[in-house]
């Protein structure tokens, strides 16, 4: 029986998912408890609590609070009923599609549509100088060429990984 403190060891498979999922953490600039919450309940046959995954991952209790809160937002997990039980519980969504239009809706297109505010910005300031160089007219139209492709891109790339899975 496990007591509340007991530390929950990683099987080496537990471990091997949950670095994966660090580093795919760390490469969207994620905290690391984001990838270890992802990875763990990826890996688990049943439904987890916060306090499992707390225990689980040997965490604090914010980082997992503030690591669940992330991963909910852009639709990675969701939470699921379990009878007979009052507190959350977790499970993770195994679609590609789901969970990167969730990451692209939720930390990519806010970034996008303010970089359209800045480029607007950018070309009113430009077109109140009086004395400016056709270089700097040339570097703001390519930012705003850069804003459109990215624009552009975004749905395609969507689209590209919404395949099966």
């Amino acid at each position: 029986m496990k007591t509340e403190d007991s530390v929950s060891v990683l099987s080496a498979l537990e471990s091997e998912v949950v670095a994966l999922f660090v580093r795919v953490a760390d490469l969207l600039n994620l905290p690391r408890s984001v990838g270890e919450l992802y990875g763990i309940l990826f890996m688990a046959e049943s439904p987890m609590c916060l306090d499992d995954l707390r225990i689980k991952l040997n965490i604090s209790k914010g980082s997992t609070s503030q690591g669940l809160k992330i991963l909910r937002s852009f639709g990675a997990i969701r939470v699921v009923y379990v009878p007979g039980d009052r507190k959350d519980f977790y499970v993770a969504e195994s679609s590609l599609r789901k969970i990167a239009s969730g990451f692209a809706n939720e930390q990519i297109q806010p970034h996008l549509e303010s970089g359209s505010d800045r480029l607007e910005r950018i070309q009113d300031l430009l077109n109140e100088e009086a004395d400016v160089s056709g270089m700097l007219h040339e570097r703001v139209e390519r930012l705003e060429n850069w804003q459109k492709r990215a624009n552009q891109v975004l749905p395609v790339v969507l689209k590209l990984i919404g395949g099966k899975g």
